[in-house]
């Protein structure tokens, strides 16, 4: 994991607010994934805050997009959010 990704959250009734910090590489998105997967089912609606993401990394992309298909069948509503949400993570 990049040494500075960091998510802070922010729970409300049927919703989750992440927000994301630092450089995702591979490593970030795949905890990335796993949070979300853990917790998709906990929430209507989870939004994913990308404006303060610093690097993107390809295979960081690669790697949430590959982790997202299955989660986006089984659970809550993604919205990213963020100057950075063209990601291309649909």
């Amino acid at each position: 994991m990049a040494r500075n990704f960091h998510m802070f959250t922010h729970k409300t009734t049927d919703s989750l607010h992440i927000k994301l910090t630092g450089d995702l590489d591979g490593s970030s998105a795949s905890e990335l994934a796993n949070f979300l997967a853990n917790n998709q089912n906990k929430y209507y609606q989870i939004f994913i805050n990308t404006k303060d993401l610093k690097s993107i990394y390809p295979f960081g992309v690669d790697v949430l997009q590959h982790s997202l298909a299955d989660i986006k069948k089984q659970g809550a509503g993604m919205i990213f959010i963020g100057k950075n949400f063209g990601l291309s993570l649909n």
